[in-house]
């Protein structure tokens, strides 16, 4: 009977770890002042050409009668891929959204409709192996960069 109330218990526990674990890659949402806007712009490109790289290798994978180690490669670019558009999306909602962009800005709108813009991009590079994708969320990335501080980007940034 005992072993029966532990199982139960320790899966609660692993949900738990779980969903935290999930939730420390996010920033903390203590306004420390640590995180820095620039670093998160250069991260969700450095995210996005991940996917780019991800994407390529997927398809050039695909078009090859492959065996156990192909298709092995071949999952874990699709789960690279899944994994960065998935950062994107996470910075996005837990530093942008919860935190920066703030509706009593001047260009709130702007910017959150390029905030909404980039989790778009994100979700299609999921969706999908076509290259043009990481292209579609490259250039979100870059105009919420423009909506959000009001300038041309400073820093480079290619494929």
């Amino acid at each position: 009977m005992f072993r029966f109330r532990i199982v139960p218990m320790f899966a609660a526990l692993l949900v738990s770890a779980a969903l935290t674990a999930s939730v420390a890659q996010a920033h903390c949402q203590v306004p420390c002042g640590i995180y820095g806007d620039q670093l998160r712009f250069q991260q969700m490109l450095e995210d996005e050409h991940t996917i780019s790289k991800a994407q390529i290798s997927v398809n050039e994978l695909a078009g090859q009668s492959l065996d156990a180690q192909g298709h092995n490669q071949l999952t874990r670019w699709i789960t690279t891929k899944e994994e960065h558009a998935q950062r994107i999306q996470d910075t996005i909602a837990a530093y942008f959204l919860a935190q920066r962009i703030k509706p009593d800005s001047a260009n709130y709108t702007e910017t959150l409709t390029a905030a909404h813009q980039v989790i778009i991009q994100a979700m299609k590079c999921k969706q999908s192996a076509d290259p043009e994708t990481a292209k579609a969320l490259e250039k979100s990335i870059f105009q919420l960069y423009r909506a959000y501080e009001g300038k041309e980007p400073t820093f480079e940034h290619s494929h």
